[in-house]
């Protein structure tokens, strides 16, 4: 089992976005926006919460007037506290009024106190606080919706998909409004744990009276959206058919119904469905978007540009929505319209790095490769940096021109000092891929002799020697790491992990000690959440390592994780648990080999045949 580790990966684009719920928002996080992004941004979202009328909301009544009995009432220090938060919030000093206020609401239990606290937390950005306030504020009125919507948000944020999920399934439950549809979107756009998501859905939907509840609607297309993404589009079709018969005119109805055609490869039906949209919802771009989309598929691309220019004049030009709408046309498999809508850009006093690198991936597609090349060039130090330079190195590898790839390659790195690391890994990365693992093992050498405190290719090299099983020279390179950076998380969580996965005699005890160091540097790191159970484990403890593997399997649901929980779930007893996170595993994906080696060892928990 590999140690986890953050080397350069694919140099592809990559694109995300990431919606803040409680306001709700749309925030891009990328400058490289596919189309749902592009609608999301645009679109918007609609908040359910209120608006408060002062810096920290207003009092419905007073907080303390039906507060419970205390044993010794409001004494000079809880009068203290609460008259300071309040001063303290007068002042813009929000962080002590949320302290403040979150102090008093642990001492009366009163919801009120910890909104307060929550709200002042808000205006003054304190995440900590934010949340903690409103965990109380959740524990203190369990059935407001506010609150929910708050850890749902912050749940997202840290990557817990099914956290944020269950939270939105209680605001459901409440009768309130989950946003589970906007939700879905995003983790289908975010490659979440879809299988999970999915799962944790279908219980719900399965719960006696669950489509009593006001927004059924909304968790019934939130579903058929992730089922259409799992390729189980005949599901999904009837969930769609459930929220028609339910809401016809709901807008969000035909949104799904156009994405699910476009996904079964349906144009036609997804050009209806669109339109439909558009007639329910004339202002919502999304439905420009797919309907342009559609109209591509369908080969009718003066149609798509017809619909890509209204939207463009709609929103004056806008340079992100331009830009995306010409990626758009390039995936697609169409670069004139896509050069078309970029002409603009250039000549300005600051073109985008986007459209440099989108004009040089057209011209790439029309062969003219020298001139696509100098495009890649002209991308300046920014996000689009290193997939420019990934992408020419490439184009000029599919020409059988790898020397001058690795020219190119080394004048950048002296071109950009800032950049000499990404640019050795992506070297290295390329060679790999053409099988010259010695050419590729000698630039690594060379490059860290010239620099030996370069802790990225030292760290790189020491997984390269893991992989070919030295061991001694993977734990050299990693103790040079940390002999210059000794809390450097990566490297101690590396080292910690190998040597508990090795189970080496009489090390066990160090490997705990790397990897305590490791959580103290980096304590919300899943990968480091997954070695510390894994050496509670190997350590005879299997009830100190279950927490922490659950911990980590909620964040990064992945195979080698669920090996090492259903391991220590048999080790408990719990055979039947972790046979079914086993299926769980076998059903999301074909190529299990962490699974595979298990079952060698435990052969009792391979799943049971479905008949």
């Amino acid at each position: 089992m590999r140690p986890r580790s953050t080397l350069l990966g694919s140099t592809v684009l990559s694109f995300s976005l990431l919606r803040f719920a409680f306001p709700s928002s749309a925030v891009r996080r990328s400058s490289l926006l596919p189309v749902a992004a592009a609608a999301l941004l645009l679109g918007g979202c609609q908040s359910t919460s209120s608006q408060q009328d002062g810096p920290l909301g207003t009092w419905a009544d007073d907080p303390m007037r039906e507060a419970p009995p205390i044993t010794r009432g409001l004494d000079a220090a809880g009068l203290s506290t609460l008259l300071g938060a309040e001063l303290a919030g007068q002042r813009g000093d929000y962080r002590s009024a949320s302290q403040g206020y979150l102090e008093a609401a642990q001492r009366y239990r009163e919801p009120a106190l910890a909104e307060r606290a929550t709200f002042a937390a808000r205006f003054g950005n304190e995440t900590s606080l934010i949340e903690a306030s409103a965990l109380r504020w959740r524990e203190l009125a369990p059935q407001a919706e506010a609150p929910n919507r708050l850890l749902a948000a912050f749940s997202l944020q840290r990557g817990d998909w099914l956290d944020s999920l269950e939270q939105r399934i209680d605001i459901v439950e409440a009768g309130g409004h989950g946003d589970l549809t906007a939700f879905a979107e995003i983790a289908v756009a975010e490659e979440a744990p879809l299988t999970l998501i999915a799962q944790q859905l279908r219980a719900h939907l399965a719960q006696p009276n669950a489509d009593q509840l006001e927004h059924h609607s909304d968790v019934l297309l939130g579903t058929a959206l992730i089922e259409a993404a799992l390729g189980d589009t005949a599901v999904a079709q009837r969930r769609l058919d459930q929220v028609a018969l339910l809401d016809p005119e709901s807008a969000a109805l035909w949104l799904v119904r156009a994405r699910l055609a476009l996904e079964t490869e349906d144009y036609s039906a997804a050009q209806r469905a669109a339109q439909q949209g558009l007639e329910l919802a004339p202002d919502d771009v999304r439905f420009i978007l797919l309907l342009a989309q559609a109209e591509l598929r369908l080969n009718n691309i003066s149609a798509a540009e017809t619909q890509t220019n209204a939207l463009l004049e709609s929103h004056g030009g806008n340079q992100d929505l331009r830009l995306s709408l010409a990626q758009l046309y390039l995936e697609e498999g169409h670069p004139e319209p896509a050069q078309r809508l970029l002409q603009p850009l250039i000549g300005q006093p600051e073109v985008p790095n986007l459209a440099y690198y989108l004009l040089g991936a057209i011209t790439q597609a029309q062969g003219d490769t020298d001139n696509a090349l100098l495009y890649y060039r002209q991308v300046s130090e920014g996000d689009e940096f290193v997939p420019a330079r990934a992408a020419a190195a490439q184009m000029l590898i599919e020409e059988d021109r790898l020397l001058d790839a690795r020219a190119f390659l080394r004048i950048e790195r002296m071109r950009f000092d800032s950049y000499f690391t990404e640019l050795v890994m992506l070297e290295v990365q390329l060679l790999d891929e053409t099988n010259q693992t010695e050419e590729a093992n000698a630039l690594l050498d060379r490059e860290i002799t010239r620099t030996p405190d370069d802790a990225s290719l030292l760290y790189m090299r020491a997984m390269r020697s893991w992989e070919a099983g030295e061991i001694a020279g993977m734990e050299a390179d990693l103790r040079q790491v940390l002999r210059t950076d000794p809390d450097n998380a990566e490297a101690l969580n590396a080292l910690g992990y190998t040597l508990a996965d090795l189970n080496l005699p009489g090390r066990l005890q160090e490997a705990f000690e790397l990897i305590e160091r490791a959580y103290e540097a980096d304590p919300n790191n899943p990968a480091v959440l997954d070695s510390m159970g894994w050496v509670y484990f190997r350590l005879g403890q299997p009830e100190e390592a279950l927490p922490w593997l659950e911990s980590a399997y909620t964040q990064i649901p992945d195979q080698e994780v669920a090996a090492h929980l259903a391991e220590v779930l048999q080790a408990l007893g719990r055979e039947e648990e972790a046979r079914r996170l086993i299926e769980q595993i076998m059903q999301r994906t074909n190529l299990h080999p962490q699974i595979d080696d298990l079952l060698k060892r435990y052969p009792e928990l391979t799943p049971q045949a479905t008949p």
